[in-house]
């Protein structure tokens, strides 16, 4: 077995992973009035033969008719999806990858497809800038009802045979009250840390209370608001806390999407600091998100102990069959290919074998720098 870290598995609960790439749910929509097109379960299948331990699906799937549909989201509040996401897991399944699925409310945060005259909900009636929307105070009574429809969809998705369920904060209803800077109420759901989490936690434990308990739950965050008056990482590391003494099994550790006037730091895996503090402070698995591109940055992050898994999203949308191809770049051949793909392996290695040959004798230079010492250039 392969010593590379990027290769090694991983066992969160009952479900065991191939190894530490996560493929996260940026996806294109490939949704028609909320029921999955064929080309969106074929883009999980695809990842899952592409070496992928764990594909993220949904890219959001929505809980409740009043949350404002954006970007294609899938529609988890309606039974007619559960035996699309059931054919869907069953042929990620057969191809060797687990499936989790995020499900969330968006709150006051909508896409595309949202007409500005339909009602949303936030804990404050912030206008949207980024979205244009106008949300009414959510009332009690809009707190118990989404907090059911969370439960409900969790249940449709656990019908339809998911490995995992994950809560989408970023951006959407969770980081709404949780962040100072998108809740001002003044009733038990705002003020403190303590009570801006209240809602968020009433979710958990009703989705936690029907989601089988060998399966798990993972809560994805923003860890930093980039915003001054918002949520901040020493922020982070206690709404984490919370959440894993509330039974919650993993974080998924990303930043940003609440503000506007967010002044984010980006860079090479800018957002692996936060699941490092989190899993090292905390004492959860995490998923570490942000401009991870290759075999040696995931490699480095699960070394380090930095995180558990690594989310790969763009660069999965370029070429599903990333984990594959970062493998054979770093020499390691024994990572099993669908058989079909099998001489596509074989010239893959012979290639990139040529390659490293060639810049070796050439004093290490890459091919473009040989072709430019031939042309005198």
């Amino acid at each position: 077995m392969t010593s590379d870290p990027l290769l090694q598995p991983f066992t969160l609960k009952t479900l065991e992973l191939r190894n530490r790439v996560f493929s996260s749910s940026h996806e294109p929509a490939y949704s028609e009035e909320g029921m999955p097109k064929a080309r969106y379960r074929l883009y999980h299948v695809e990842k899952a033969k592409g070496g992928v331990a764990l594909t993220m699906t949904a890219g959001t799937a929505i809980v409740s008719p009043d949350s404002p549909p954006a970007f294609g989201n899938l529609h988890a509040y309606d039974d007619a999806i559960v035996p699309w996401i059931r054919a869907m897991t069953d042929d990620i399944h057969e191809h060797g990858a687990a499936a989790m699925i995020q499900i969330s409310h968006l709150g006051r945060r909508t896409g595309w497809d949202h007409d500005d005259w339909l009602p949303v909900v936030a804990p404050s009636p912030l206008r949207e800038p980024a979205h244009r929307s106008h949300p009414k105070v959510a009332e009690h009574w809009d707190i118990d009802r989404i907090v059911g429809e969370y439960a409900d969809a969790a249940e449709r998705m656990k019908v339809g045979g998911m490995d995992g369920i994950e809560i989408e904060a970023y951006g959407h209803l969770f980081d709404q009250f949780w962040s100072p800077a998108t809740n001002h109420r003044t009733d038990e759901y705002g003020g403190s840390l303590a009570n801006r989490l209240r809602y968020p936690l009433e979710v958990f434990r009703a989705v936690r209370e029907v989601w089988p308990k060998q399966l798990p739950i993972s809560v994805r965050i923003s860890a930093h608001d980039w915003v001054e008056g918002g949520i901040t990482p020493d922020d982070a590391v206690e709404i984490a806390r919370v959440f894993k003494a509330a039974g919650a099994d993993m974080i998924d550790c990303s930043s940003g999407q609440v503000s506007k006037k967010q002044q984010p730091v980006y860079g090479r895996m800018y957002q692996t600091p936060f699941a490092d503090r989190i899993r090292n402070e905390v004492g959860i698995p995490t998923i570490a998100v942000g401009a991870i591109s290759e075999a040696d940055h995931v490699n480095s992050i699960i070394a380090a102990g930095r995180a558990d898994l690594c989310a790969v999203a763009r660069p999965h949308l370029a070429n599903p069959a990333w984990t594959l191809l970062e493998a054979a770049k770093i020499g390691v051949t024994d990572v099993p290919w669908p058989k079909q793909y099998r001489s596509a392996k074989v010239q893959l290695e012979r290639n990139l074998e040529r390659e490293k040959s060639m810049a070796a004798q050439a004093g290490g230079a890459s091919p473009l720098e040989q072709a430019n010492r031939a042309l005198g250039v």
